[in-house]
């Protein structure tokens, strides 16, 4: 497992595609919004709906805040598309399917479930400012409050 992005460092650069199959890179937003990217290991599984509900449901908060939300995992274009139609997610959510992105911010790495250990995604969040420096990272995310967690960060420090 690689070690995660430092807080104060620039975030690494990425593009992605999203749920439409349209490329998003994390340049599209410096200098206008601060950017929630969090990492989630699998769409339409429960704990993530809890935390895409969340997030959801916060989405005028976020406005406020002037922050925009992109969630990311290793599921294809269209498994996100399908996540989006089901919960009425109002936000991007972007396909790592060869996990780099996740790679890059150490999101990938060991897991256990069941007694079994595998690779996959680690629940981690990165809040990143308008200047593409890093102010904070979340890595002991609770699904239920995530949303919360986040913006309670951005309105005391950002």
């Amino acid at each position: 497992m690689s070690s995660l992005p430092k807080v104060g460092n620039l975030a690494p650069t990425f593009a992605l595609l999203d749920q439409d199959g349209n490329k998003v890179s994390l340049k599209d937003f410096k200098g206008k919004s601060n950017v929630v990217l969090y990492f989630y290991p699998k769409a339409m599984t429960p704990g993530c709906t809890v935390q895409a509900c969340g997030i959801r449901d916060s989405k005028s908060d976020f406005s406020k805040v002037k922050t925009v939300v992109l969630g990311v995992s290793p599921d294809k274009p269209e498994k996100l598309k399908k996540f989006i139609e089901k919960d009425k997610l109002n936000f991007t959510l972007l396909s790592d399917e060869d996990h780099k992105v996740c790679e890059k911010y150490g999101c990938w790495g060991l897991k256990k479930f069941m007694g079994k250990e595998y690779m996959g995604v680690l629940r981690i969040t990165f809040i990143i400012g308008k200047d593409g420096r890093i102010k904070h990272v979340m890595d002991k995310v609770k699904t239920k409050s995530h949303h919360d967690d986040v913006l309670s960060f951005i309105k005391e420090n950002l």
